[in-house]
Parts: structure tokens; C-alpha cells; sequence
């Protein structure tokens, strides 16, 4: 299993036995905090009552470090991770909720024979767990318990899932009684019994009284990104900023470079396509930043050449992530161990076209069954996805949005019944009810189902198979949760996606950044994939549905996400 995940951690390994209690942690070590040995992992307290493997970043670990020493703490290194452990030797389980970070880590008390997997509030490290004939298997990547053969069987419903969705939703996975952790909990895993439960710990902060003057809202949102930001900074480890050229990552950039405690350096990405070239606005930005400052070309060429590549990096399937892939890639070869990310602001502040057009479904379900029923026949996607509504289901709301494939057509490419593939997408209802069809609502798909399952696995996976990490201070906790009391009058803007954030950031944000057309951070892959030998190769595809969609897609009647995803439910078959 460490030799699966190697990638991630190329510059350490350990393992720790206990026999009696039959427990082996291992460890992949990506050195960014304290890169003595005394950061070493598996790690233990001094007296070793506690030992940890622990993935991510503890950003408010000085001050929590500062605590424990004046409650009479020992410490032997300088390191987060041993701040983890002696929190839980003060504090108990209550010490995850102090936690100001992105982890998953697994903690073994020896005293009590408890071992806990936890994962950060914002899920941005991923945790896979697995439980058979009482035996707990654990891991940062699910593949890692497939190559050791702990989880051999595929689940048989990960094609229909990743149809729908683009991705496989937590939390499922593509193996067998292989499930995603939640994030903001803790698994607690009883040796002595060989039994286990799961339970929140998030702080369930009762509302502050809303955030209703735009003045105290814009003052709050620069106080509170500019600490996220300096905290993120932290590390003993070269340390840069993605730099697309849009708002978000402009923000973060120029917030970074504030901070004057080391040189900035900002990697980008351009291309020769002009669509898609965003150099204009990135040189804008960097003509405001000291520091270092490195732009990649991507051509088509680039994209055939590393191909493969992506595709073997993957943990799982998905529709997304080969833009991070490159640029954690370019990263990686300048030199950096982790990278700031503008992650996580469309969700904050309504910069999808979801939270425009969420408002238009409260009409929509009104329709009759037979009519929703009808759009399976039309033959634009946009319209064909409206039969989507025939199910009573939230999550139809959000397919509706933002899926790929209905289940008509999902049917026709998996060879079987409707029914069959209804059931499976929306057979459980764990979505909290979110008020009528409104930004709110919107935000809530778009964090908890796209950024969540998409954005934020891809982003961690294609990173760390470079040895690189990605930090999202948009996702800070005290931010976030900053950002969720402000009134939704003001938070978010029918006439400007984000204005309220932009406003906040007008003193340093180059108006050439936001007043524009929205782009995002894509790459030229409708021509790309088109002129792709495999992906284009009509005889790859199994059945005529398939093909005659790739037909279309190579026509230019399709998006290349759909062709992509067809290509994974061949290749993964």
C-alpha cells in the first residue's frame, strides 16, 4: 500500500506494528513541515500512548502548539503532526473540531484500543475505508487497497454513477465495500470488539445574526481570506501560487504576495489556442507580484504525449482534473512541495450559471409527468436533460444542472433496464431540505456534489501523483463559515457572479480580471479529444449508442466530457 501511494510521498516512508493489537500503520512522507527526521511518521507522543499517520496540513498548529505547552505539553518536534496527538491527549476526540486544516489521519490510542480515521470539515484529503470479516483497511487513495488486494471486486454500479455524474459521488467508489469517509467525521474503530461507528464533529455554530450591512460584509470577507491566505503560507518547504488569470486565483496571488516572509512564486498556464489563452489577464496580475514567475505552454502535442499518463494517475474515474494534472506537473519541475489554489470561491459567491438558472426548476416541476417524460426525445442535451424530472428526487434537481447523461440514455449504453439505473442514482436521500430552489440551494449542489466529488478529489489526486500539495484558503474553515453568515442579499448578485468578493478586494484586484467574460480554468479539449487516436476511434466503443455519440462528438455535436466518459466505461470495463 505504500508502495501505491509512493508518489505522493516520495521523500519518506515508516511503518509501525502492533502486534497484540493487530495493527500496521504506514506512512508516505511529502516533507513540507518540519523536514528533519523528527517528522518522521508513523509518529508517537514521548511516552507513545498515541501513535498517528497523518496526510495534510494543520495551519493553525502554532497556536494550538502555544496551548498545549502552557497546559505542560512535551514536544520533540516542530512539526503539526505532533501537535495532533498531544491535542487528543488534552482535549479527546473534541481536539478534531480545533483543527484548522486539511487532513485525514488515522490515530491509535494504545490505552483505550480505539483507532480513529479522521477527515478535515471541508473534505479536501480524501479518506477510502474498507471493513470485512472485522478487519478495518484504510487508505488516501482507493487504489492502494485494490494493488494490495484488500478490495478486489469492482462495484458493479460505479458506471452508472459515473455517467450520470461525470464522477463517482461520495461515498462510493469504483471497488466493492469501498466507501469515502465523510468529511467533518470521525470513524472509531474498537479493537477489542472489531466494531465500529461513525460520528460528526463539526461545530454546529448556531447563526451569528446575519451579516446585512454590505460595508461590515466586505470588511469581514478581507480580514478573513487575508489570514487564510498568511496561515496557508505556512511551511518550511518552497511554496508557490496557481496563477489562471481569473479572479480567484488573481486574489489569492496578490493576497500571497503581501506576505513578504519569501519571494512568491506563481506558476501559470498559456496556450496557443486563443479562446483559451488567458496570458493577457495573468500578465496583468504578475506585473503587480515580485517573486519568481513561471508560465508553461500546453499544446495539443503535449496533451497526446502525457495522455496516458492522466489516465494511469487517476484513482478513479472522472470528467475533470487534466488541467490540474498539468499544472501540479509544471509546479512539481519548478521546484514546489505545495501551492495555493482559488478552489472553492464560485461555490462561496454564485459564480456558476446554476445559480441563475436554479430559480427556472421550481417551473419546471410543475410540468406533467408525460411532458417531462417527452424531453428523453429531444435532441439538444440541454433540453433532453429536463426528463431528469420525472424523478421526485433533490438529486434530479442537481443532474438536471449539472449531469452528463440521462437515464434513458444510460440504459441504451449499459445495455440495461431503466429502472435498474433509477434506482441506483436515487434510492437514498441524505440531502437536507434547502428552501425553494434558490442560491442557497444552488451552493449547497455545487460545494457538497461538484466541488466535492470533482473538483477537490481530482485536484488531490493529480497533485500528489506529481508529490505535490494543493491548498484551498477560500475552504478555510473560519472563512467559509464567515462567508455562510452574511445574508444571501448580499452574498450573492444576479447582475455579477462574485461581485461581493470583488468588492471586497477592489484595492487590489486589476479591473481587467473581473470585468470580463467568465472563463474558467479549461483547456482546448473539445478540439483536443477530437483529434484524439483513441478517444475519436470510433471501433474502440462497444454497442451502437456509443458510437454513434462519438459519431456526434467528433461531428462537434457533442462535449467532449461526454466522449470522455464514454472512453473511461470502455477502457475501465
Amino acid at each position: 500500500m505504500c508502495n501505491a501511494l509512493k508518489h505522493g510521498g516520495p521523500d519518506d516512508e515508516g511503518i509501525f506494528i502492533d502486534k497484540k493489537a493487530g495493527l500496521v500503520f504506514g506512512h508516505r512522507r511529502l516533507s513540507i513541515i518540519d523536514l528533519s527526521v523528527n517528522g518522521h511518521q508513523p509518529m508517537a507522543d514521548i511516552q507513545q500512548k498515541v501513535w498517528i499517520t497523518f496526510n495534510g496540513e494543520i495551519y493553525n498548529y502554532r497556536e494550538l502548539k502555544q496551548e498545549l505547552l502552557n497546559a505542560g505539553a512535551k514536544f520533540h518536534s516542530a512539526s503539526d503532526t505532533e501537535v495532533i496527538i498531544n491535542a487528543y491527549l488534552e482535549w479527546g476526540v473534541s481536539a478534531f473540531s480545533k483543527f484548522r486544516g486539511m487532513f485525514a489521519f488515522a490515530l491509535y490510542d494504545t490505552l483505550k484500543a480505539i483507532t480513529y480515521l479522521v477527515r478535515d470539515t471541508a473534505g479536501v484529503k480524501p479518506l477510502y475505508y474498507h471493513i470485512e470479516n472485522g478487519v478495518l483497511s484504510f487508505s488516501s487513495e482507493a487504489k492502494a487497497l485494490r494493488m494490495a488486494g484488500i478490495a478486489n471486486d469492482p462495484d458493479q454500479t460505479w458506471p452508472v454513477r459515473f455517467l450520470a455524474f461525470g464522477h463517482i459521488p461520495e461515498p462510493y467508489t469504483t471497488l466493492k465495500n469501498v466507501y469515502c469517509l465523510a468529511k467533518g467525521h470521525y470513524l472509531t474503530w474498537n479493537h477489542a470488539l472489531d466494531s465500529h461507528q461513525i460520528t460528526s464533529y463539526q461545530n454546529k455554530t448556531p447563526g451569528h445574526g446575519l451579516i446585512t450591512d454590505p460595508k461590515v460584509a466586505r470588511e469581514c470577507l478581507h480580514d478573513a481570506l487575508k489570514l487564510a491566505v498568511n496561515r496557508q503560507l505556512i511551511a518550511d518547504a518552497p511554496i508557490g501560487v496557481f496563477l489562471s488569470g481569473g479572479v480567484d486565483s488573481s486574489i489569492i496571488s496578490l493576497l500571497a504576495n503581501q506576505q513578504k516572509e519569501q519571494q512568491l512564486k506563481t506558476i501559470s498556464i498559456y496556450f496557443n489556442e486563443k479562446n483559451y489563452d488567458e496570458s493577457a489577464y495573468q500578465n496583468v496580475v504578475l506585473s503587480r507580484i515580485s517573486g519568481e514567475k513561471h508560465a508553461h505552454l500546453v499544446r495539443r502535442k503535449d496533451f497526446e504525449v502525457f495522455f496516458p499518463h492522466i489516465i494511469n494517475d487517476m484513482d478513479m474515474p472522472t470528467t475533470d482534473g487534466i488541467n490540474t494534472w498539468f499544472i501540479s506537473k509544471y509546479a512539481h519541475e519548478d521546484g514546489l512541495k505545495a501551492v495555493l489554489s482559488g478552489v472553492g470561491a464560485d461555490e462561496l459567491f454564485g459564480g456558476y450559471p446554476s445559480f441563475n438558472r436554479i430559480k427556472y426548476l421550481k417551473y419546471l416541476r410543475k410540468m406533467p409527468s408525460w411532458l417531462l417524460n417527452g424531453a428523453n426525445y429531444f435532441k439538444a442535451d440541454r433540453y433532453r436533460k429536463i426528463s431528469f424530472l420525472t424523478n421526485k428526487h433533490p438529486l434530479a434537481d442537481y443532474l438536471l444542472l449539472r449531469g452528463l447523461f440521462v437515464p434513458s440514455e444510460i440504459a441504451k449504453i449499459l445495455d440495461t433496464d431503466i429502472k435498474n439505473i433509477n434506482e441506483i442514482l436515487f434510492a437514498e436521500n441524505d440531502i437536507p431540505n434547502l428552501g425553494q430552489y434558490n442560491q442557497i440551494q444552488a451552493a449547497w449542489f455545487e460545494t457538497n456534489l461538484y466541488m466535492q466529488n470533482q473538483l477537490l478529489r481530482d485536484t488531490d489526486v493529480m497533485s500528489m501523483s506529481h508529490g505535490l500539495e494543493v491548498r484551498v484558503p477560500f475552504l478555510d474553515e473560519d472563512f467559509k463559515q464567515l462567508t455562510e453568515t452574511i445574508s444571501p442579499e448580499i452574498r450573492f448578485d444576479n447582475k455579477q457572479p462574485k461581485r461581493l468578493l470583488i468588492d471586497s478586494f477592489k484595492d487590489i484586484l486589476p479591473e481587467s480580471t473581473w470585468n470580463r467574460p467568465k472563463m474558467g480554468f479549461t483547456f482546448p479539449l473539445q478540439e483536443w479529444m477530437s483529434k484524439h487516436s483513441e478517444i475519436g476511434n470510433v471501433n474502440l466503443y462497444k454497442g451502437n449508442v456509443a458510437q454513434e455519440a462519438v459519431k456526434k462528438f467528433k461531428n462537434g455535436q457533442m462535449h467532449w466530457s461526454k466522449a470522455f466518459a464514454l472512453y473511461q466505461i470502455q477502457i475501465n470495463g
